[in-house]
């Protein structure tokens, strides 16, 4: 097994439950934040998955809650999926055919650059550096199958 997990079905392999963990760096002030939470997929009617995301984001040594919902749908391409925002607006595609996969998102005038990698079929992380006028902030995130929730299908 080499340092990535190839994944033929990526909406089969994320469904379920995952436990989070993700850290905010500011790069430019140095502050540091922390979330941990869940993220569910569950099916959507039609086809695809409804990412919810919920937690606790700690900022500055302030606690508060924090939630995201997205969906990722079917790629146009086999094994791979589209990733938008709650809104249906576009957010990244997924590939995750070779275990890594490099989107970019932009938004007004900064980049988030992403990087998804899958380690095993209870493991995957990403990495988003976004960079701009506005922001400078790396943001990296561990996801972790919650025990008894799935196997990992659509992964080998």
């Amino acid at each position: 097994m080499g340092e990535f997990w190839a994944v033929t079905d990526p909406l089969a392999y994320l469904a379920g439950r995952w436990r989070v963990e993700r850290t905010v760096r500011d790069l430019g002030g140095g502050d540091e934040g922390r979330f941990t939470g869940t993220t569910v997929f569950e099916a959507l009617a039609g086809g695809g998955l409804l990412h919810r995301e919920a937690g606790t984001f700690v900022w500055r040594g302030v606690a508060r809650p924090a939630e995201r919902t997205l969906r990722f749908l079917p790629g146009a391409v086999p094994g791979t999926a589209d990733v938008r925002f709650a809104d249906g607006r576009p957010f990244h595609d997924l590939d995750l055919r070779t275990g890594r996969h490099i989107a970019d998102h932009p938004c007004s005038a900064d980049l988030y650059r992403g990087e998804f990698t899958v380690t095993d079929a209870d493991h995957w992380r990403t990495l988003w550096r976004v960079g701009g006028p506005a922001k400078d902030l790396l943001l990296v995130t561990g996801y972790e199958r919650e025990p008894g929730d799935g196997d990992g299908l659509g992964a080998g």
